[in-house]
Parts: C-alpha cells; sequence; structure tokens
C-alpha cells in the first residue's frame, strides 16, 4: 500500500482495518502514516516524504519522489511480491507505479478515484492502464469510469462512518479545555508544508482580526506532528501564539467542538461538512501552480462539499482573494447567521447519509473478488 498523507494514511488506515478482520495474518508494506503503523503496516517510508501539493512545489522534490518509487517498485518486484497493490488517493504517485506493477502481473486497486469529473480529465487513460479496480468514495464515480471500461465498486468515504450523525459539541470542548459556552472558530491550515507556508500566516492574521471584532473569540488548530513545529513558528511571527491554541492533531475533536472554520481546501472539508460545521474554504498556492490548475478544472466549485452539493453552500477564497480581510468577515458572516447555519446543517446531514456504507466490509469485498479472479 501506498498513502501520501495524511488524509491518505486515515482512509488506508480504516481500510486496513476491514483487510486484517477477512485476512487476520495479512501483512502490509510500503509507505503509510502513523494510522496505518496502527494496524500493522509495515512503513519502509512515511507517508508525509510524499505530501507535496502544487506544480511548482512538486518539482522541487521531483528528484527524491521519483527515486523513492523506483525503490519501492524494484523492492516489490524483486522480492515476494504481493498479492495485491492498494494505491491510496496520491494519484500523481500511485497511478505511474501501479502501471509498472500491472505489466509485471501484480493485480492493482487504486482506492479514491482522481477526480477526473472536476479537473484533468486525460488522466482517464492513466487509470485504464494502472488500475484493475478502482474503488470510489462518491456514489457518482462508478458509472463515470464504467463509461471507459474501467472496473469500480462504490464503498461510500469511510470517514463518513467515524463522524457521528450528531457530534457532540460539549464533550468536544471538554476534551480540549475549551469553555462549553465560548464561540470557537477552528483553524486548519492543511496538513502539507506546503500549505502551512501559504496559508498559515494569512490564517492567524484572519484570527487577529475577527478577535479584534468580536471579543471572547477563542481559536483552536489541530497541528499533524509533522507540522507542528513550523506551524509554532508561523504563529510566533504573527504575534498569535498566544490567542490560537495548537492542538496536537485531534482533528476531529476541534471540528466537533467549533462553530465555524476557516480551512484549506481538500479531504478536510469534507469532515467538516460531516460534522455540520459552517466553514470558509481557502487556497493559496504558487501562482505558476495556479495558472496551471486553474485552466484544469472542470466545474465552477474547488471545495468538496460544494462540489457534492452542486452548489456554493459554503464560500470559497483563493489566490488574491484569500486575504486576511475577506477571510475573517466570511467566518464572522457565519457566526452572525444561525438561520443560514441550521439550513447547511439539514444539507450536510443529507450529505452525511448519503455517504455512509460499511466502507471497509465493501472495500475488502471487492479486492476478494478481484483476487478471486
Amino acid at each position: 500500500m501506498v498513502a501520501g498523507e495524511a488524509s491518505g494514511d486515515l482512509l488506508a488506515g480504516l481500510l486496513l482495518g476491514g483487510l486484517r478482520q477477512r485476512w487476520p495474518g495479512l501483512t502490509g508494506v510500503g509507505i503509510g502514516g502513523p494510522q496505518m503503523v496502527a494496524q500493522g503496516f509495515d512503513a519502509w517510508w512515511p507517508s508525509e516524504r510524499l505530501a507535496v501539493r502544487g506544480y511548482v512545489e512538486v518539482l522541487r522534490h521531483y528528484r527524491e519522489i521519483v527515486g523513492i518509487r523506483h525503490q519501492l517498485r524494484q523492492r516489490l518486484l524483486q522480492g515476494e511480491r504481493p498479492d495485491v497493490f492498494i494505491g491510496v488517493d496520491a494519484p500523481d504517485f500511485n497511478l505511474e507505479l501501479e502501471a509498472n506493477l500491472k505489466a509485471a502481473g501484480v493485480r492493482t486497486v487504486h482506492f479514491v478515484c482522481p477526480s477526473i469529473w472536476a479537473w484533468r480529465p486525460e488522466r482517464v487513460r492513466k487509470i485504464q492502464a494502472s488500475a484493475d479496480h478502482v474503488l470510489c468514495i462518491f456514489p457518482f464515480e462508478p458509472a463515470l469510469l464504467a463509461e471507459h471500461g474501467i472496473a469500480a465498486t462504490y464503498v461510500g468515504h469511510p470517514v463518513a462512518n467515524v463522524v457521528p450523525l450528531e457530534p457532540d459539541r460539549q464533550a468536544a470542548r471538554r476534551q480540549l479545555g475549551l469553555p462549553e459556552d465560548a464561540e470557537v472558530v477552528a483553524l486548519l491550515p492543511g496538513s502539507r508544508g506546503s500549505e502551512v507556508d501559504y496559508l498559515a500566516h494569512r490564517f492567524f492574521e484572519a484570527a487577529r482580526l475577527m478577535q479584534q471584532a468580536r471579543q471572547g473569540l477563542r481559536f483552536v488548530l489541530p497541528a499533524v506532528p509533522a507540522q507542528r513545529e513550523r506551524i509554532g513558528r508561523v504563529a510566533r511571527e504573527a504575534g498569535v501564539a498566544d490567542l490560537v491554541q495548537l492542538v496536537p492533531g485531534q482533528s476531529h475533536a476541534v471540528l466537533a467542538a467549533c462553530d465555524a472554520t476557516l480551512i484549506a481546501s481538500g479531504t478536510a472539508t469534507l469532515e467538516a461538512a460531516l460534522f455540520k460545521r459552517p466553514m470558509v474554504i481557502a487556497y493559496n498556492m504558487n501562482w505558476l501552480s495556479w495558472q496551471i490548475m486553474r485552466r484544469q478544472r472542470l466545474q465552477p466549485w474547488v471545495g468538496l462539499p460544494n462540489i457534492l452539493c452542486q452548489d456554493f453552500v459554503v464560500p470559497e477564497l483563493l489566490q488574491e482573494e484569500a486575504s486576511p480581510q475577506r477571510l475573517a468577515q466570511a467566518v464572522l458572516d457565519w457566526l452572525d447567521a444561525p438561520e443560514r447555519v441550521r439550513a447547511l446543517q439539514a444539507r450536510f446531514t443529507q450529505l452525511h447519509h448519503e455517504l455512509r456504507r460499511d466502507t471497509a466490509a465493501l472495500a475488502t469485498d471487492a479486492i476478494e473478488a478481484l483476487l478471486a479472479r
């Protein structure tokens, strides 16, 4: 297995739990993070080595990433070949590796369909050459892949089973040491170093502006271990080290505890939707990477909640629009609109039901059928 970042590690860890129930003697090796290691996975490389986003950023790490892929391919093919290879998201890394392994006779599964319905539709040809089977987390994806002769199974979104339909806000606040009656804003600037570099300072400046406009606001930021030191340094540089509470990980507790969140575009936005929390989605990246990416978009939305709802149910502030002033005002607008929040929560509850399936069992069934063939 290969998972290339914190969200992929979470998905892979949940899948490994289902695989181990079916095959207690299963051995898992490759690239992974702490959630996978907790399931007995042997991580030859840590997943954060692949956690890079953006064309320019990838180029800076290209030689290292390609070297890791080459070493992994050689190790898998020259040693005892795996019964199946599962690439978890990270399509730029995994699809190339899967194509090489498939050509050598190894069965391949790709978990999380690349968002060919949102951007880079040409990737469908790469999927055809790479994956024997695709495990899809959104219900409309298998039919889309079937049009191109790609076998796929809808398995639901694993996080939809982890997040309760009615999150306990007060229990989460007690866990984090937050006042039960305070207004709390969660700051989630992303789990990659490049995201922290481009977004954290903007988020901290927005927090300062929000605090000036609304005394008593509390801010909490769940920092993944690999980024905690970097985030702490940016907080000190921004002069908000005393204003923003940093907690190690615990992003789900933070989302459960908050009244609203300022959040980087990515998987975490779907998690925030499952927690029924109003959000402001932001993103900023290298200018050249953004120019390339914006030309490949197929939909007007970037955030997963908006894509799945096919509407701008939450604001998106991207690139130059993601100024501290606009970010702060968009979050404050949620705090001042309880009726709007309740309508959003109803829509997110409907979405939660649509995504809730026994993901581990459905995925394991599909993998077992592939192995039987």
